[in-house]
């Protein structure tokens, strides 16, 4: 248990130095450094897939892996043969947060001062103070959780662990110009003119169905999060605000769709990657599901994207201290282990 601290306590460490600013304390911010241990979800690491086998039950994804199957190989080998695999990794942590460079999950200290947008669940403030808009406008993190390595419980390289070439990186709202700018944002995804109408977005319904059931939604319906609305625009504003919890949902589709789009976050969880991470800029909404750890942890589910928050938003916001976010990122793995 000792060890288990160390690991996690360097992971903040190194978290903190990452960014590269000074920590200080604030206010308006909030938060609470998860304990690795009883914050986790350990049912959410199920079901596992190997050679066939199926090892626990939970909320699951296609594709099934293969029994068996082969990754090419240097000469003069060039095929070889391994055994089909998969699983769920606690892999990226998310923030919500109302004070920009506000982080939760470093125990609610802010990481700096930017001239940005604050977050605001009445409408989108500018720089000047100017209202800009209706609805809600919060910033979001983004950044890696190698629960697994810090645990010790495997390195990179091993566990059938794929290498996309990006292997530690933080993304900060506040400094992308996009995400405070609907029209900039336009830019990553033009296709959101064809789903503006309102045949796509009683579509979404479908979705939130689907969602409710199975704990995920639609791929085909990539522009839907479910029972959160539309997933565009790829920014931080949302239109209609029906609460902390489900907004949060919302805003994390977004983002990881976003990283997707931009090449940042990759194909891990069907047939054709399980050899090599693949490029994946329509995001699928199985390969992920959201664990919420701040301000209340949930230890025993966590949801794809358009389950309605309405299932399980009980408790996980409250006035004051409970109205930033922290949510865990689970990804599903697909792969051939050699």
């Amino acid at each position: 248990m000792r060890s288990l601290n160390f690991r996690y306590r360097r992971w903040v460490a190194k978290a903190l130095l990452g960014v590269g600013y000074c920590a200080s304390v604030w206010a308006g911010c909030t938060g609470k450094i998860p304990d690795p241990v009883s914050d986790l979800c350990w049912n959410c690491f199920f079901p596992i897939e190997m050679g066939g086998a199926t090892m626990g039950t939970g909320p699951d994804s296609p594709p099934k892996a293969p029994a068996v199957c082969a990754c090419p190989a240097p000469p003069p080998v060039f095929l070889r043969p391994g055994i089909g695999m998969s699983y769920w990794s606690p892999d990226r942590v998310a923030e919500m947060v109302r004070t920009p460079l506000c982080s939760p999950t470093l125990g609610g200290v802010v990481l700096g001062h930017l001239p940005v947008s604050d977050g605001d669940d009445v409408g989108r403030q500018g720089s000047g103070g100017n209202r800009k808009s209706q609805g809600s406008f919060y910033q979001m993190h983004w950044m890696d959780m190698p629960v697994f390595e810090e645990l010790g419980v495997a390195t990179a390289g091993s566990l059938c662990m794929k290498d996309s070439g990006i292997s530690s990186f933080v993304w900060l709202s506040e400094l992308d110009p996009l995400w405070d700018d609907d029209q900039l944002a336009f830019a990553l995804a033009p296709e959101a003119l064809l789903f503006a109408n309102i045949p796509a977005t009683l579509a979404c319904t479908a979705d939130a169905v689907k969602a409710s059931v199975s704990d995920f939604g639609w791929d085909s319906l990539f522009w839907c999060s479910g029972g959160e609305g539309s997933v565009y625009p790829l920014s931080g504003h949302k239109q209609y605000h029906t609460g902390g919890v489900d907004t949060a949902m919302n805003l994390v589709h977004r983002i990881t769709y976003r990283l997707h789009r931009t090449g940042l976050l990759s194909d891990t969880s069907t047939v054709a990657a399980m050899c090599q991470d693949l490029p994946q800029p329509v995001l699928r909404k199985g390969q992920y599901k959201v664990q919420f750890m701040f301000p209340l942890p949930d230890v025993l589910q966590a949801h794809g994207f358009g389950v309605p928050s309405s299932l399980f938003e009980t408790g996980k916001e409250y006035p004051v201290a409970g109205e930033d976010w922290s949510m865990l990122i689970w990804r599903k793995h697909l792969c051939c282990a050699l």
